[in-house]
């Protein structure tokens, strides 16, 4: 080591420059509440129960979203429409009971690829925190998209941009 080299001043100037650099370089975080971070295109999140264009439900209680659910967070019983019904489910056969499991499911997406007619997708939402752990099973009220005839600015707003291919 030479006295240049003693003195340490090639090596702080060095620390200096790499500092002086990071100055100019694009900030990595954002500022959260202010600004909110684009998702990408095969973000999955909450999960969604469709309806059809007339307001029914599009689910035929088949199981196979339930089968393919490779943590077994869905479960469902399945009910037979009754005559007058007809306004409110596609089919004779329906979800009387449809939950998910939050805690369980790995949002896969196995279940949307399962669903023969696209009632299951999972939504561009992230899943909200919650203290309790009855607040992370959610019911078929709680997953069931608004009415389009009812509530269209919602159904549309809840559709994303996924569910639109039918």
């Amino acid at each position: 080591m030479n006295e240049w080299e003693k003195l340490y001043i090639p090596a702080v100037l060095k620390g200096m420059l790499i500092t002086l650099r990071h100055f100019f370089k694009k900030k990595a975080t954002i500022q959260y509440p202010e600004q909110k971070r684009a998702f990408p295109k095969v973000f999955r999140g909450l999960h969604v129960l469709n309806r059809d264009e007339e307001g029914r439900e599009r689910c035929t209680a088949c199981g196979l979203c339930a089968v393919a659910c490779p943590a077994e967070a869905i479960t469902m019983e399945a009910a037979e429409r009754q005559p007058g019904e007809e306004h409110l489910y596609r089919e004779e056969k329906y979800a009387a009971k449809y939950e998910i499991n939050m805690l369980r499911c790995i949002f896969c997406g196995l279940c949307e690829e399962a669903c023969p007619k696209d009632a299951v997708y999972l939504s561009e939402t992230v899943t909200p925190a919650n203290y309790a752990r009855a607040g992370f099973i959610y019911k078929k009220q709680d997953l069931l998209i608004p009415d389009p005839n009812k509530e269209p600015e919602e159904y549309q707003r809840a559709l994303g941009h996924r569910a639109k291919k039918n």
